[in-house]
């Protein structure tokens, strides 16, 4: 009797052994891999598993069209709707490479799935930027109240509509947030993308996608990565960063939010590695992170150019000075509705609010150059955006261009 006790204990013993060993080979922890220093992933072939060459052409193809709209060679609407719909540019790399932005903006797998009306709305604004930008580049008007035309800031022109908004400055801090942003945190960092199907057993049992190195867990994750740091570094220059990356930079150069870059990067590389060793507790952590501090930098920077450098430009030559720097602050504004707060899953900003808030802006009778009410109304918008963050506007009005 007291044999098969002991058989009976030891054979409980091994199972729970045995089981713990099972748990712990599909979900490991950190301890048990490598988490390498730069987002470089390579299979036991040494060959790279890491692909955003999509999200690489994209960043170009938003270069391309924001530099017509800026530039001082008239543009047509035409040439940019093809633009931002595929095709048009300079290089058959970019003409033939199946990629567009229209496809990718507004249409994430968490806000908009399916299509919509907001949707609609979203295309219809930055398809009326396009034929803002076609009379602007063609004209040889000097911007005034109620009067769309161009500004001389130093030896840049610059054009603004009739309410003192940039058009070209509107569309790019408006793609970063419909599109740019909308996709890194709200689809390729979603669970209902990385989670969809069969990816997580296919992750879990290293299924790489036909013809490719990596699983679709781990591609979806780099097309995130890519969207932000895709095009860094691109020319001979080794401090070129372009849009997100660009702007993570400047919030960090902020000594009030110097943890941002390197909490950002490191919870991409160390989720990253956890996707590849099926540690998805690990995977989440980093999705909070990167969800929280990326949100935060566009806050950061609306408060930024409304108060820290619009403010004291604003009595100059009739406000146009400060009418570069109000129209990023407006499209960092817009940004706000594609953020998401890892704890409600919903944006830190609603639509409503967002459009609320661009409405103040410009609610003075000549929009932008109503300077009076302006004055006011940048400190009230700075300060919701503060708060709601959990910083202070004095926090955030000196940080570096």
């Amino acid at each position: 009797m007291k044999a098969i006790n002991i058989f009976l204990v030891t054979l409980a013993m091994a199972s729970v052994l045995l089981t713990s060993c099972e748990k712990k080979a599909i979900n490991p922890t950190k301890d048990t891999y490598t988490i390498p220093s730069t987002y470089e992933f390579k299979n036991t072939s040494n060959i790279s598993t890491v692909d955003y060459s999509g999200q690489k052409t994209r960043l170009v193809m938003l270069d391309q069209i924001s530099a017509l709209m800026g530039g001082t060679t008239p543009v047509s609407e035409a040439t940019l709707l093809a633009m931002f719909d595929g095709t048009g540019f300079l290089g058959d790399s970019l003409n033939t490479s199946g990629k567009k932005l229209s496809d990718k903006t507004a249409s994430s797998v968490d806000y908009f799935s399916g299509i919509n009306a907001e949707q609609t709305s979203i295309s219809n604004t930055f398809k009326a930027l396009f034929k803002d930008a076609e009379v602007l580049t063609a004209g040889s008007t000097e911007a005034s109240a109620g009067v769309a035309g161009y500004y001389m800031d130093g030896t840049k022109k610059r054009y603004f509509n009739a309410n003192g908004l940039e058009p070209q400055q509107v569309f790019a801090k408006g793609m970063m947030g419909a599109c740019l942003l909308d996709q890194i945190l709200n689809n390729y960092l979603s669970k209902n993308k990385l989670d969809a199907g069969s990816n997580l057993t296919n992750n879990t049992n290293k299924v790489v996608e036909s013809g490719k190195t990596y699983t679709t867990m781990e591609h979806a994750w780099d097309e995130a990565y890519g969207y932000i740091y895709g095009n860094d570094n691109i020319t001979a220059n080794p401090s070129v960063y372009k849009y997100w990356s660009s702007y993570i930079n400047q919030v960090n150069a902020d000594p009030n939010f110097n943890t941002v870059k390197d909490a950002i990067s490191k919870a991409f590389i160390q989720g990253r590695a956890a996707i590849s060793n099926a540690d998805y507790a690990t995977r989440d952590a980093q999705i909070t992170i990167i969800k929280s501090e990326l949100s935060k930098v566009p806050a950061v920077r609306a408060v930024y150019y409304l108060v820290g450098e619009a403010k004291s430009k604003l009595a100059t030559n009739n406000g146009k000075a400060a009418f570069h720097a109000l129209s990023e602050g407006y499209g960092f504004i817009w940004c706000l509705r594609f953020t998401q707060n890892p704890t409600t899953k919903a944006p830190y900003f609603s639509k409503e609010e967002v459009d609320s808030m661009l409405a103040d802006l410009l609610k003075g009778t000549n929009g932008l150059y109503d300077v009076d009410y302006l004055n006011t109304a940048l400190d009230t918008i700075a300060a919701k955006i503060a708060t709601r963050f959990g910083f202070t506007v004095e926090q955030a009005k000196d940080a570096t261009k």
